[in-house]
């Protein structure tokens, strides 16, 4: 997901949460078994952002084993709650540029009907911003120079369609500012916080960039991404005068580069590029909506500095830890900036760096508990597949094992268009720390390796992405890594459906699968999209297969009409209130393993949705799968809590 300050969200995205609590001194390192709780429990500290002004920090931790956000000032020890969630948690807050609200996104029992909240940071209030059910809000723009405003999106009217509104936050009104006429996927506004750019989708599944001049001028189209080139490209911001913009684009070459357009000509300049992998990060000036430094995800991340005024910064950020980072936050003065880094066999930490100093101060460090544990290195791998693809995964091994004849886990990321990457990795390290060497694989069809990598997953779902995960698991076998008894395969979302694919497809190599809100049948995973991804479904169509048109091969890369060929057990987790995977794609699955006679283990959480956000809900989950996977490939478990 891009960093980019002043684009809107324009596909939906998972929300990764990255956990930290203060730093202290760490006894010797063990290889002992590392609780569940340490891992998976909610975090002491987490997610730190600095106020407008500087003068104050933010950051989320529990209250009574929730997650809620708490403010202190800087360089006191006044820290205190300000939000009062009592069930699932926040995972998603920021600052208002007023420096005295603090918004924050929470939904229920992980529908993804997100409602947009403000704590008045003064009088202690909390009000709803957006009083309104089964309404999703996506936030389009906040903006330092319009201090009591944003802009936010809405299904309001329409379930599948999300529509612009302009939020005063001193008197709470909402007006209307962009009508969605029907396939606008997300908006974009411009350095005077007006809605002016829009991607829209395309019967043939790809987009269109619209532009307008002013809010009250006719739309035109800047620039058509078709299905070749929509997903490895992007709007990211306007220029500050307006007259320009700067794109993700991917046409003409592999791999997306960093462009900018003059509206009127369409005259392109080139900014940032790689001939093999995508640009994946951004940092935008916040005054001068210039591009400063540029990302690219290799094996690990990579900066490309572009702005000769911050490559001190840059350079001095580097020396203070060990790991990637990223600057994900600064002060309006543009003095602090916020850092994270991560490692992989280390807990990730967040810095406050002064520019002016030239100065990291290490604020807080991820799960400090770990510390007293010897983690796993995450090794960057590539290999060959059957039809000569590159592709590229991440190895981890039990620290301190042999490395050979090991029991594998195949831990299949999710998307499928996104991407596994170096660092900090819990279910990695969890894994690890049992006795599994963890394979993940960022098969055909994951982001970040170019276009043509990318396309190479179309129409592939159970058919050649899968391949390239037996294809790696046979590399592994053939290295002597693994145990070739003992290999399983598991994963979430689209990892849940390998896993189920694993299970039916290719029953003989694996023996045992964890599958997790995975869908079983593609023709109703599609009929069954929540309606505001209506806009994406040309896209969806053209990547996966027409449920209409395509229902015979769909069927037949379906695991749902596989089961006969089930031969290992199988745990199968659901969230009851997924949007995304509904329960009926587990329930289905389940229910015909069962009239089969086949071995399953089915776990519904009621409260859950697509992923299980409740630290007692994951942990019951990790507690079943660890000794789920014990007793099939012979591994370390911790038994789970009553």
């Amino acid at each position: 997901m891009y960093n980019f300050k002043h684009t809107g969200t324009v596909i939906v995205a998972l929300i990764i949460l990255a956990a930290f609590t203060l730093p202290y001194a760490a006894p010797a390192a063990r290889t002992d078994l590392i609780p569940r709780e340490i891992i998976f429990g909610n975090p002491v500290k987490a997610s730190p952002q600095i106020s407008p002004d500087g003068t104050m920090m933010a950051y989320l931790a529990p209250v009574e084993n929730v997650l809620n956000v708490w403010v202190k000032t800087v360089g006191k020890d006044d820290d205190r709650p300000v939000t009062k969630d009592t069930n699932r948690g926040i995972r998603n807050y920021f600052w208002a540029s007023d420096n005295h609200h603090m918004l924050y996104l929470q939904d229920v029992g992980g529908n993804e009907n997100w409602r947009l909240y403000g704590v008045d940071l003064g009088a202690g209030a909390i009000k709803d911003y957006t009083p309104y059910d089964s309404v999703q809000v996506r936030v389009t723009a906040r903006e330092k120079h319009f201090p009591n405003e944003l802009l936010i999106e809405m299904n309001k009217d329409n379930r599948e369609l999300h529509d612009v509104y302009h939020l005063d936050l001193t008197t709470s009104e909402l007006r209307p500012v962009a009508k969605n006429p029907g396939n606008v996927i997300g908006w974009v506004a411009d350095a005077n916080f007006k809605v002016r750019g829009a991607l829209m989708s395309t019967a043939d599944g790809g987009f269109d960039l619209m532009i307008r001049d002013t809010e009250e001028s006719e739309w035109r189209k800047l620039v058509n991404w078709d299905n070749e080139n929509n997903l490895t490209s992007g709007p990211v911001s306007f220029t500050k005068d307006g007259r320009g913009i700067f794109l993700m684009d991917s046409r003409n070459v592999n791999a997306s580069r960093l462009t900018k357009m003059d509206l009127a000509s369409g005259k392109q300049e080139v900014i940032a590029e790689d001939p093999e992998y995508d640009v994946s990060n951004a940092l935008v000036h916040p005054d001068t909506y210039e591009i400063q430094a540029v990302a690219f995800d290799k094996d690990r991340t990579a900066w490309t500095v572009l702005d000769k005024s911050i490559k001190k910064d840059f350079d001095g950020i580097a020396k203070l830890t060990r790991g990637d980072f990223n600057v994900y936050d600064r002060d309006d003065a543009d003095r602090t900036w916020l850092v994270g880094f991560t490692a992989d066999n280390g807990s990730p930490t967040y810095w406050a760096w002064d520019r002016k100093k030239q100065q990291g101060i290490k604020l807080f460090s991820a799960r400090p508990e770990l510390d007293k544990y010897t983690l796993a290195t995450m090794e960057p791998i590539q290999f060959k597949t059957r039809d000569g693809l590159t592709v590229h995964a991440y190895l981890t091994l039990p620290a301190n094992s042999s490395g050979k004849n090991l029991p594998l886990v195949l831990n299949v990321h999710g998307g499928p268009w996104t991407r596994d990457g170096w660092g900090y990795d819990g279910e990695a390290q969890w894994l690890a720390n049992r006795g599994y060497a963890c394979l993940q694989v960022n098969y055909r069809g994951s982001t970040g390796y170019g276009k043509k990598f990318l396309n190479a997953g179309d129409r592939e779902w159970g058919g050649k992405m899968h391949n390239d995960l037996v294809d790696a698991v046979n590399w592994a076998i053939a290295k002597g890594l693994a145990d070739p008894q003992k290999v399983a395969i598991y994963g979430g979302s689209y990892g849940g459906y390998a896993a189920l694919v694993g299970a039916t497809f290719t029953p003989d190599l694996f023996c045992c699968a964890v599958d997790i809100v995975g869908p079983s049948n593609l023709i109703t995973f599609l009929n069954s999209v929540p309606p505001y991804w209506a806009t994406l479904k040309a896209t969806f169509h053209k990547r996966i297969g027409d449920p209409e048109k395509d229902a015979e091969f769909l069927k037949s890369r379906s695991p749902l009409f596989k089961v006969d060929n089930i031969k290992i057990p199988m745990l199968i987790a659901q969230g009851a209130n997924d949007p995304r995977v509904n329960q009926a794609e587990s329930e289905q699955v389940v229910e015909a393993m069962k009239q089969k006679g086949i071995k399953v283990e089915y776990m519904l959480f009621p409260d859950e949705g697509h992923g299980f956000a409740k630290p007692e809900n994951r942990l019951k989950f990790y507690g079943a799968a660890e000794k789920f996977l014990a007793q099939y490939l012979g591994g370390r478990y911790e038994e789970p809590a009553n």
